[in-house]
Formats: structure tokens, sequence, C-alpha cells
């Protein structure tokens, strides 16, 4: 039948701190780092893990190959999409794989990118594989895939077919040099070669389904692990027999899946019901993880080691580290009934938590594995303040008084409110100080054990931290600031009080609280820690305290740890501190980075319950610290590995990245991001700092981000380098990456080439183009002179005929006057006739005769008839309108044409007002009155329809 089958993935880290790597503490839990499907994006099951020589952790998943760097997953799926049920790596790194009808490997092509090459293709016809390949062994330079059906060995690029005479697989190992495979049902054979050669006394392995052999001991002993009849052991000489032990009924129980060796002496095994059980080489229990503490899923399918001697298992749901390599083990209290753990203690062969719900109890395991069972104490429902251990009794400080513990018991002591603090005075064995809700209590030990005896009257101030510097004077600190009592000699009364304030030098804290430091009293404030000087009754910065502390000067609390060593505790960040000779001191603060955040800040406690065994109240539970042996040496941080480079839109190919070369990458891919990662597994993440060369001035500042963007790179040559720094402050060595950013299209090599051949055409052209540009200017500048010759010579002829213009203007209008001349000479010789005429008529008609008598009628009648005549001869008035038509040219035309009811006396009234003439003379010439003058001009105004306004000589003169 088939099973789910094995292998996961042990990875680990050594959690950056000096321990005893050969030790498995058998209390607590070990640390549990889930990785869930939602992480790695990739199917439920993973069916077997393997580690790769630079620590890259390879899982068989149900989509396919995962791969794990410590900071990216990747998915890599087979050519048929089917399931990858087993996984190995070689010397070289070379990635084998199985699944579904094909077996193969993959390589790493570099950037992140792996390429499979497919072995299965080797088969012929009759030789194919149809089923899955469960195992795969690499035993030197042949590598052997197994299914249920066919052991397939690969070698110089052939593959030879091993059959189990018709008989089914169950599963292949590899121990000790060794190669064994059980057949069903003829049970456990060794394969020789080609040949499966039977083991002794096999049969006792019958019908038991053999899952895991491993190496045990150091007499080439082989352990086997069945699924159903628990452990056995195979000696030197090849006999087997069963291995009866306290852990064989919980592996039977739980069904043993797969296994492992760890850490030299312990094995881990991978079961299908109940997690992981761990075991020494006595078969005593040393760990159990599974659900309940804090695995994903109890079927483990898969088991392996990584380089830093932790275990990863690949779940039904899931994969999980496990890290065993490490000091601190845990306790958690994932149901949550025990509540927020405020302080711990180690009495009586119990463990006692002191929570918010109250007291809990559960036997503290001294023989070997056991898991803690916590139990409430009766009676002792509410907050648990303090548990302090003094001269052989448990004493508990509760929000409803104080108790003495006797093992599921409690002793009511005192009545007074909110036990917060129990401290012995100074020169005073037999005596007990206490700090309450409301004030001081003291006790006093009797035959009968500590007795409360009473409360200090006139102090009722909350006391949360008292330290005794006499027996009569102590610091106390609370909600309410640090005060100096000053108390009588019985302890009954206070004598004084010093209250102390920023008046005296202390800061303006959220927090005053007073510890004991190396025999003297210190004041943790949030601005750092002071002393008090006796002399001058101040407090003053302890600097050179609080610059070797860095960020743990500002701690709210400090815990003796023995041995010149002190537990800082800085709002839930812990460090234990080495107080050395010659003031030297050491903060340790990166063992404990994974509790940051787990404690009750302002409640955090720890307690030393064995040499160097520490107890930590956490939020959910505590833990163990167990402190190690400095000597033992830290693992190497490995360098960090550059796994892809990209350009921020698209994938680089390849071949732009690979371990050998030096990519170059086209211009238009100048925006990079490369990511990097160190495979360096622990649940406190590594920083890195990165420095590109021709780029960059200095390194980076340290970062947790595993990725850099640079974008517009210009052409040239670049070094991109990282480094990694594990919380303890250890370095990686530096890992480079050169690339080259090639020149744009128009600065390659051939774009030089063609610019050369157009700068050369463009010569030539321009050339050409040049002297055809010369002889145009040649012509134009020629057709330009022909044109300005032409148009000066044009000028000079309208220039000439403007002249000519004017000469025959001003000769016209030398005519025009001679003619206006001549015209007014005519009028004034018609004025000058008619006014002669007039006077010889007037003069006739005075003459007489040389008798005195004047002239006849008749006479007088012929005369003025020819006077008259003369008057009315047109003849002058022809003359007149002649010379006036010559210099005033159409005038009549003009006003008979525009004013056709004009009479001729009308006309010739308009031509002596065109000429400006007077009425006087126009009267003369029309030989009427001036007053028939007036009447003229008044009907030619209407004839014309001026207006009253317009002038009527002036309109003559503008027709």
């Amino acid at each position: 039948m088939r099973r789910k089958s094995l292998i996961t993935t042990l990875s680990a880290m050594l959690c950056l701190g000096v321990i005893n790597a050969q030790e498995i503490p058998r209390i607590g839990s070990p640390l549990v780092q889930q990785y869930p499907k939602a992480e790695y994006k990739a199917g439920n099951q993973n069916w077997a893990v393997a580690a790769g020589k630079d620590g890259i952790m390879y899982i068989a998943n149900a989509d396919g190959l995962l791969v794990f760097d410590g900071q990216y997953w990747t998915l890599h799926s087979l050519p048929n999409k089917s399931t990858v049920r087993s996984v190995a790596v070689d010397r070289s790194g070379r990635v084998y794989t199985g699944g579904l009808a094909e077996f193969g490997y993959w390589e790493n092509t570099g950037s992140g990118q792996m390429q499979y090459h497919s072995i299965s293709r080797l088969l012929n016809r009759e030789d194919a594989v149809w089923d899955e390949i469960w195992k795969i062994i690499i035993d030197g330079d042949r590598v052997l895939f197994q299914s249920f059906s066919t052991l397939y060995i690969y070698e110089d690029n052939h593959l030879q077919t091993v059959k189990g005479n018709g008989q089914p697989f169950l599963f292949l190992h590899h121990v000790r040099g060794r190669t064994f495979i059980e057949l069903i049902p003829d049970g456990i054979h060794e394969l020789q070669g080609n040949a499966l050669v039977p083991v002794r006394n096999k049969d006792i392995l019958k019908g038991a389904n053999v899952l895991t052999m491993l190496p045990f001991g150091r007499e080439k002993e082989i352990l086997i692990g069945t699924s159903k009849s628990g452990l056995f052991r195979m000696d030197s000489n090849g006999i087997i027999h069963k291995w009866q032990n306290a852990a064989d009924g919980l592996l039977q129980a739980a069904q043993l899946n797969n296994g492992l060796k760890v850490l030299d002496r312990y094995y881990a095994f991978g079961t299908i019901l109940q997690g992981v059980v761990i075991i020494d080489e006595s078969g005593h229990i040393v760990q159990h993880i599974h659900k309940g503490n804090g695995l994903q899923n109890n079927t483990v399918l898969g088991i392996h080691a990584d380089l830093q001697q932790n275990i990863w298992v690949g779940l039904d749901n899931g994969i999980d580290r496990i890290e065993i390599n490490a000091p601190i083990y845990y306790y958690t209290d994932n149901s949550g009934s025990i509540g927020t753990v405020y302080t711990a203690q180690i009495f009586g062969g119990n463990i006692y938590l002191g929570t918010n719900q109250g007291l809990f109890y559960s036997p503290w395991p001294t023989d070997g594995y056991r898991p803690f069972s916590f139990t409430l104490i009766e009676g002792s429902q509410g907050q648990v303040w303090d548990l302090t251990i003094v001269d052989g009794e448990l004493l508990c400080g509760h929000n409803d008084g104080t108790f003495r513990v006797s093992g599921n018991r409690l002793e009511r002591l005192s009545p007074v409110t909110g036990g917060w603090v129990l401290r012995q005075l100074a020169g005073r064995p037999n005596t007990l100080l206490q700090g309450t809700y409301t004030g001081l209590t003291v006790f006093n030990k009797t035959a009968k054990g500590w007795q409360f005896v009473h409360r200090v009257d006139d102090y009722r101030d909350p006391t949360q931290f008292i330290e005794p510097i006499s027996e009569t004077e102590v610091w106390a600190s609370g909600y309410k600031g640090l005060r100096l009592v000053l108390l009588d000699s019985a302890l009954r009364t206070v004598k004084q009080v010093h209250v102390y304030d920023s008046a005296n030098g202390l800061p303006h804290s959220t927090f005053l609280n007073v510890f004991e430091l190396g025999g003297s009293p210190v004041f943790a404030t949030d601005s750092g820690f002071y002393r008090h000087d006796d002399i001058t009754d101040r407090f003053y910065r302890y600097d050179q305290l609080n610059e070797q502390l860095g960020s743990f000067a500002f701690s709210n609390k400090v815990i003796p740890a023995g041995a010149h060593r002190y537990w800082f505790i800085n709002r839930a960040r812990i460090s234990l501190v080495y107080f050395g000779p010659k003031g030297m001191v050491h903060v340790d603060s990166t063992q404990f980075a994974v509790l940051n955040g787990r404690m009750m800040n302002y409640y955090e406690n720890v307690n030393r319950i064995e040499e160097d065994v520490y107890l930590m109240g956490l939020d959910d539970g505590f833990a163990i610290y167990q402190a190690g042996d400095s000597a033992v040496a830290t693992p190497r941080l490995p360098r960090p590995l550059i796994r892809t480079v990209r350009n921020i839109t698209d994938s680089l190919s390849g071949r732009w990245y690979s371990k050998d070369t030096v990519p170059g990458i086209p211009f238009r891919h100048n925006n990079l991001r490369i990511t990097y990662a160190s495979p360096w597994y622990s649940s406190v993440p590594l920083r890195y700092q990165f420095y590109l060369k021709g780029y960059s001035r200095t390194w980076s500042e340290w970062d947790e981000a595993a990725q850099k963007e640079f974008t517009n790179l210009g052409q040239g040559d670049y070094t991109f380098r990282v480094r990694a720094m594990a919380p303890d402050g250890t370095l990686s060595s530096i890992t480079d990456f050169r690339f080259t950013i090639l020149p744009p299209w128009y600065l390659s090599w051939a774009a030089w080439v063609l610019y050369a051949a157009v700068f050369f055409f463009l010569l030539i052209a321009g050339r050409g183009w040049y002297q055809h540009k010369i002889q145009k200017h040649r012509r134009l500048v020629q057709e330009n002179m022909s044109r300005q010759q032409q148009e000066l010579l044009r000028k000079e002829a309208e220039a000439n005929e403007q002249r000519l213009i004017k000469l025959k203007n001003e000769q016209l209008e030398q005519e025009l006057a001679s003619k206006n001349r001549e015209l007014a000479n005519s009028a004034m010789n018609i004025v000058y006739k008619n006014e002669l005429l007039n006077n010889v008529y007037e003069e006739l008609l005075e003459l007489k005769d040389g008798e005195g008598r004047k002239l006849s009628g008749e006479q007088l009648r012929r005369i003025n008839k020819i006077i008259e005549d003369a008057r009315s001869d047109e003849r002058d008035w022809n003359l007149f309108e002649e010379s006036f038509n010559e210099a005033h040219e159409n005038f009549f035309k003009k006003l008979k044409a525009d004013y056709p009811e004009l009479v001729p006396n009308d006309l010739k009234l308009c031509a002596y007002l065109r000429m400006s003439m007077s009425s006087k003379e126009i009267a003369s010439l029309l030989n009427i009155t001036t007053r028939g003058v007036e009447i003229r001009r008044y009907r030619l105004r209407k004839k014309l329809n001026l207006p009253h306004t317009k002038n009527l000589t002036e309109f003559l003169m503008e027709v």
C-alpha cells in the first residue's frame, strides 16, 4: 500500500548566542517557526525536505519543488506538473527530484532560475517508469531512485534497474555507507552492487514496515524505526534485536513515519499522529513537539536538519522549523486557561505561576521529559503580583493579601491588599518589609515561619519598589514618585518622609523605580539611570552606565542574575548585562530578541531557578533560558546569495546573471531590482548592507530589506556588494556581483559605424550642397544686382516722371493762375464797362445844350437803348464763360447735372460767387441792384438745398 512519505527540512538557527549545542533541554518546548501555505503559496502537503551545501532548503511539495533561501519562496514545477514526492541534493548542488512517472535533476542557472533535466527519459519503453518515485539516495557517484515497483540506479548518465522478484518495495534507506530496502513480504535486504542480499534474522522485522534506519552509538550500530513495532537495533555483526525503551510505546501509538539523527546523540522521529518525538541514546524522551505546542499539523511527512542543526518538518499541511539548537525553550498556554504570567518560582518540586487569574502549579520535571499540567490552587483566584522564596518558604503577594504557599494550599499571612514586593532589611535578616497598595507592612520570622506583624503607620503611598539602605531607611517608589522613608527602630511609624522630584535633579518620567546594582541603589527613569549623592542630596545622571547600556539605559526594571550579571528590561525588551573588571560592561540582548514584546509591560519578571537556568514570564506562558558555555563556537554566518536580478518591469533572461560571467544588461533594462538572501534561518531577521561600486559613495545603512532597486543606471561597469549581519553583530563575508550596463543602441559600435558612414555621406553631400549653394548664391547675387539696377532705373524713371508731372502741374497752376487773372480781368473789364456805361448814362441825363436845355426824351431813349444793348451783349458773357470753363473745368456741367433746375442767370451768379466777387460787383455784372443780388442768392440756396449753416460761396468752391 502507499503511504505519505518522508523527509522535511531540518533547519535552524543557532539563535545568535553562546549555547551548549550538545544538550537539548527536557523542560519546555523549542521555538517552532511556522510557514503556512499562505506564505509559501504552494500545495498543502510537503513530502520531503533537503538542504543544499549553501544552506538553501528544498521541499518536495504537492505542486512542485519549493526552494527557500531564508527570504524568498519559489516554486518550480515538473514538466508533467505532477506532485514531487522526493528530493535530495548532492555535493555539487544538483537537486534531484522524483514524482509520478518522472525523475531527474535541477541545476541553478543563476538569477533565481532553475533548469530541469529529465533522467527518466533515458529509460527504454520496456523499463519506463509509470509509478511515483518515493525515495532518492545519493551514494557517492551514483543516485538511486526508488518507486514501489523498481529501483533505478543512475551513474555516468546511464540508468540500470533492479526489481524485487515480483515483490513490491517499501522504502530505501542509506546508513553508514550501506543501502537497505524492504521487500514486501520478504523483509529487509541490503543492496550490494546491483543485487539484493537478505539481512540476517530479517524475519524479526517481518510485517513491521521499516520506515527509517539511522546510525546509532559509536559501534557501527544501526537504529531501525518501524511503523507498527517500534524501534530495533542492528549491531555491528548485522544481528537485529528489539530495543525496549521508554519511548517505544509512544512511537508505536503515534505511528512512526521517518527519522533523523540530530546534534550527534539525539534521534528525532516524525510520526503520523503525534508530531515529532526526540529521544536520547538511552531511549528517554527528550522532547515531544506536536500541534498542542507549536506544530501546524501532527502528520510529519518529511524531516531533515539544516546546516544550523535545527529541524525542518514537511507536514500534511504546512512546513515548520523546530529550533532545537537554541538556548531558549518555551511553555505556551495555547488554551488561555492560566492567563498572563506576572511572576514564577520553582519550589518544593513544583513550578508556580502567578497570573492575573490566580496561582497555578505543576510538577517540575527533574528526571526526564514531562509535559506541564497546571492546576489552579484553591482560593488563589485573582491577581498574583509576587512570588518570593525567603528562608525556605514561598510567600505570595496577592491582590487579596499575602499568603504562604505549601504544595497546593494557601495560608493567609496578611489581610493588607496588593502585596507587590518583599525585601529583607539590611542588618535585620529576620525582618521583611513589604510594599503594598496602601503603604508598607512588616513581617517577622518566628518559630512558625514568617508572620505578619503590623502595617507602618502614617504612610499610605502605593509602593511597588523598595530598596533598604539601613535598618530603618528605605527607598520607596510607586505611582506617586520616589520617597526616602525613615522609620523608627520598631518599624512601626514613619519618622520622616523625603519626597524627591525634579527640584532634586530627577527628570519628569512616566516611571521612577529603584533597584540595587553592585551593592548601591540606582534609579530607573525613562531618561536613563540616575544616582543619588548623599552629600548634596541631589540626583545626577549615571552617564558612565547609560553610555555603555545603549538603549537599555532606559530600562524600567533591573533584576539580579548572579555572578555580576543583571537582567535589564526595557518595556518588554530584555538583555543580560555582565559587569566585568575595570568598568567593562557586556550587553547581550540578541539571544532574547525572540522574546521582545511577549512580556507584560512594567510587570516583567525573570527568576533564577537553577544554576544558569532562568524562568521568564510571558504574556501566554513562560520561557526557560539555559546559559551555555561561552567557549562553544557559533556557526559562521553564510555570505548572502544573489537570488534575482530583474528589470523593474521585465524579468531579465537567465544569461544576464551567471556565477562565472559578467552579464551585459541592455541599456533599456537599466532599472534593476537585485534581491539577495543569506540562508541563515532565525525567528529574528537578519540585516543587510550593500554598496554599488560605480554608483554609490558609501555602504548603505543596515536594513532588514533583502532587495534594492537602482533606476536609470548609466552605461558602464558596476559591482554590487552585499553582506549580512546577524542580531549578535556577526558579519558575513561579502558577496560581489559584477555586471555591465551596455551602451544605449545609439552609442553602440554599430551605431558609431553608422554615424561615421552618415558623417562621411553628409560630408560629401554637404560639400556638393555647399558648392551648389555657392553657385546658387552667385546666381542670386547676379539676379539681385540686375534687379537692383532695374529697380534703380525704374525709380529714376519714376522720379523723372514725377518731376515732369510736377513741372506740368506747376505750369498748369501758372496757366490756371494766369487764366484766373485773365478771368478776373475780364470780369473787371465787364464791371468797368458797365460802370462806365452807367456813368455815361447818368452824365447824359445831366447833359444840356448851349441853351441850357437837357436832351430830349427821344434822344435819351436812343442813347439808353444803345447803352442797354451794350450791357446785354452776350459776347462778354460768352468770352467770360469760355475763360471760366478753361479755369474751372466742367463747373457748369456738374451744376447742371446735379441741379438741372438752375437757369442761365443762376449759373452766372454761381460763377461770380465761385470767383468770390462782391454783391456790388455781381450787381454790376448782372445789371441789377445789390438787393436783387441778395434775392437771387437766396433763391439759389433754395435750389441748391443748402442748409443755413452752409456758406454758399464755400459750397461753390467745392464743386
